[in-house]
């Protein structure tokens, strides 16, 4: 079992620049903003002999009695249970806070391993500038620099010496195969983080009724019926227009990000607001992506029978092109209709990383065009020969043959009909590459 750490600290002192530093990352969101990191961020790190898991949290305050800084609060306490060893960060050119102090208490109640580093310590005389944090009563003080990578060293090796930690083989790799990426994503509110939360049995996200309170894109792993996922939780995207802080900039960025790096995205979709032009659109970004995709409706109790008819409409009308994705109705915070979900997850998965063989695609073609032939262009009827399989996630179907390049994209849904008939293909785009073959005599005279 690998060890963990657990950053913390309040607002803005660099522990998500830290955790970048230790993951040899970026995927912690970083900017010059108090409170930008909200819910508890994992990634391994490796340094030296210690390979390891950190996390980052958002800013604590452990007095913090109501809103969003409660939750968060809790947040930075379920990493403190977690974690073998605590890395209390202050800021060392503000100088120590009543809320340092507040923090230092709660730590020290806990009696767990802590270190106290003192980040931007850069180019700072180690004596008298950093004196004034030995009275948080957390002993010796570590001035790092996480943005120049200064003290990182000796700070992880002083914080799992006393561990007594065995060798790590130095050419044991993570084995990553077999995990499912599955990225969350949907409009800001429509209870992504309350999904989550409902499959992990537990408030691991902050999830409040407060549009955009998911700011980055937060990675957790999850295990089901042996299957292993990493479950993605994005922040809401909103039109280009509304999105007037930076913060947010950021956060629409890291989840496209995290959309392309998923295996299959749920796009949840909120009843009591309806199908919107914002929705149309991630799903239009998802299917360019070529992800596998997965459709949910949350909030479904909350609507009647006539908006649900409505919405069984809308979802029809404004979203034709994921017609070959599974629908589904859910209620996110009840924990309703969220067994069938998975199923279709997995049928998604299973479609866009299917193999398909040569020989039967080929038969498929030549099936096709024997049941119906493309259309004739001019002179010219494209004659279609063999295919192949030219990807996976999502699968692509390479056809050669003459003049292909005036096959109709009517005929090349006629083919994907019979192509998705053929792989029950479910929940993936499907894409269908033409490939004409040269004229060896066209450029002789």
């Amino acid at each position: 079992m690998k060890p963990v750490m657990a950053l913390v600290g309040r607002p803005n002192v660099g522990k998500s620049t830290l955790f970048n530093r230790l993951t040899k990352s970026r995927d912690a969101i970083v900017a010059d903003f108090a409170g930008l990191t909200r819910d508890r961020h994992y990634g391994n790190a490796r340094h030296g002999r210690y390979d390891f898991i950190v996390i980052d949290t958002g800013g604590f305050e452990p007095t913090a009695e109501q809103g969003i800084y409660k939750e968060m609060a809790k947040q930075t306490q379920q990493a403190v249970a977690e974690a073998d060893v605590v890395v209390f960060v202050v800021d060392a050119r503000a100088g120590v806070s009543a809320q340092d102090h507040d923090i230092a208490n709660y730590l020290r109640k806990l009696g767990k391993p802590t270190l106290l580093a003192a980040n931007k310590a850069e180019g700072m005389q180690e004596g008298a500038q950093l004196a004034e944090f030995y009275e948080l009563g957390l002993g010796e003080v570590h001035p790092v620099s996480a943005a120049h990578g200064q003290g990182i060293r000796s700070l992880v090796d002083e914080a799992f010496a006393p561990l007594n930690l065995p060798e790590e083989d130095e050419g044991a790799e993570d084995q990553q195969t077999g995990i499912l990426k599955l990225a969350v994503a949907g409009r800001p509110n429509v209870g992504k983080s309350t999904l989550i939360n409902a499959w992990l049995g537990e408030e691991r996200l902050v999830a409040f009724d407060l549009p955009g309170t998911t700011r980055d894109a937060i990675s957790v792993p999850f295990e089901r019926n042996g299957q292993k996922f990493e479950l993605i939780d994005t922040a809401g995207l909103r039109r280009k227009g509304k999105v007037f802080e930076a913060i947010e900039k950021f956060s629409v960025v890291k989840t496209l990000q995290a959309i392309e790096s998923a295996n299959v995205v749920l796009l949840l979709l909120d009843a009591t607001q309806g199908v919107t032009d914002q929705d149309a659109h991630i799903a239009g970004y998802i299917l360019e992506s070529g992800r596998a995709v997965v459709l949910a409706v949350n909030k479904w109790d909350a609507v009647d029978d006539y908006q649900r008819e409505l919405l069984r409409r809308q979802v029809e009308q404004r979203l034709p092109f994921l017609k070959f994705a599974d629908l589904h109705f859910i209620s996110a915070a009840k924990r309703q209709g969220l067994g069938p979900v998975w199923a279709s997850i997995i049928a998604a998965y299973k479609s866009a990383m299917v193999k398909m063989t040569t020989p039967v695609l080929t038969r498929l073609v030549q099936e096709a065009v024997q049941f119906q032939a493309p259309k004739r262009a001019g002179m010219f009827r494209p004659k279609l020969r063999y295919a192949h399989q030219g990807g996976m996630n999502p699968p692509v179907i390479v056809v050669h043959g003459n003049s292909l390049e005036h096959v109709t994209d009517a005929y090349k849904r006629f083919l994907e009909g019979r192509f998705r008939k053929e792989f029950n293909l479910v929940g993936t785009p499907l894409r269908i590459e033409m490939r004409t073959s040269k004229n060896p005599y066209a450029e002789k005279e």
